[in-house]
């Protein structure tokens, strides 16, 4: 029996027509008699406002084996040893919670890239005698705004990380989606496709064309106080662009970790095992190398363009791809000769 004979099934046994079953659901007549027709599929969250209106499990209606004597009590199929299995409801929970969090998180990280713009511009305008306050009281003032973004958005990404963190095993444990899940999923991703394409797309326009100003201001010789405006042009940009990536890659990933599918393969999660000790070790060894190079000159005026020291942090990044690109083949030929 397939869900829309299910549904029907339902409907008819608790008396209801189908304008009364969609006040239940808080949705149109017409949506229930699509539902019924076979015309399209109820969302997660519907699935499991059906399953405790009627009193009967996600199971039920998901599995089209499953017959109506087996309403209660179904028991999921026996899980593959080490992979969690993932239940209409959790899936749907989980869902809902990114979709909730992400304009939060893509507003905390524009603030963030939004936060040094007043430090610049104050310290431009006060430099070059436009306003009447001198460069530290300038520098005070923006270092003050630069706080006031700051802090919000880090208090978004502790308290939106902490709801989050219930579901981090996501990225790191093999899942398993329970019968007919998967294809609820695939739908909500298919439907988010295009915005997913339309805010990257977008927002990489705007990081590349962000360059721009600077680019005009240099050719046309602008002066410096210009040039402070258009560093501001450029980091509102980039933010504008941040902000699309956030938003969508935050929804989509929750897809993503959901299927494992992309960055959140089951390969992948055991790379990042191996990733996470090393990247430590790594960045730590990094930055004691930089201080013992700069700790001997720190009492020693440096000119910023003659100083070179900075050229370990690019190199430090290029070596770093390389590395783990090595060792994510040799954790791939180890794996071949296990099995």
């Amino acid at each position: 029996m397939i869900l829309a004979d299910k549904i029907i099934l339902l409907r008819k046994k608790v008396g209801w027509s189908q304008e009364q079953l969609a006040e239940q659901l808080d949705i149109s007549r017409q949506s229930v008699s699509k539902w019924e027709s076979g015309a399209s599929i109820p969302d997660l969250d519907k699935i499991i406002k059906l399953s405790k209106l009627f009193g009967v499990s996600t199971d039920y209606l998901l599995k089209d084996e499953l017959e109506e004597a087996e309403i209660v009590g179904t028991k999921d199929d026996a899980a593959e040893e080490g992979v969690r299995s993932i239940s209409a409801e959790e899936a749907d929970n989980y869902m809902n919670l990114s979709k909730e969090a992400a304009p939060k998180m893509a507003l905390a990280t524009a603030l963030c890239v939004l936060s040094p713009i007043c430090l610049i511009v104050l310290g431009g305008l006060s430099e070059y005698g436009k306003i009447g306050i001198s460069e530290d009281a300038a520098g005070g003032i923006g270092f003050l705004i630069l706080l006031l973004f700051i802090v919000p958005a880090v208090m978004i990404f502790i308290w939106k990380g902490m709801q989050m963190d219930k579901y981090e095993f996501l990225e790191k444990q093999r899942v398993e989606l329970q019968y007919g899940v998967q294809g609820i999923v695939e739908k909500r991703k298919a439907d988010f496709d295009k915005s997913y394409r339309t805010c990257i797309t977008i927002g990489t326009a705007l990081c590349i064309i962000s360059v721009i100003p600077l680019f005009v201001g240099a050719a046309l010789e602008f002066s410096d106080l210009l040039l402070v405006y258009c560093v501001a042009i450029l980091l509102v940009l980039i933010a504008c662009g941040v902000l699309l990536f956030v938003w969508s890659c935050t929804i989509q990933e929750s897809f993503d970790k959901l299927l494992e599918v992309g960055d959140y393969t089951r390969e992948k999660k055991e790379d990042r095992k191996y990733f996470r000790i090393f990247a430590g070790i790594y960045w730590c060894l990094v930055t004691a190398i930089y201080l013992c190079m700069m700790l001997p000159n720190a009492d020693k005026a440096s000119n910023w363009r003659e100083d070179i020291s900075w050229v370990i942090w690019p190199v430090a990044g290029v070596l770093f791809g390389a590395i783990t690109g090595v060792i994510r083949l040799v954790v791939h030929s180890k794996n071949k000769k296990e099995v």
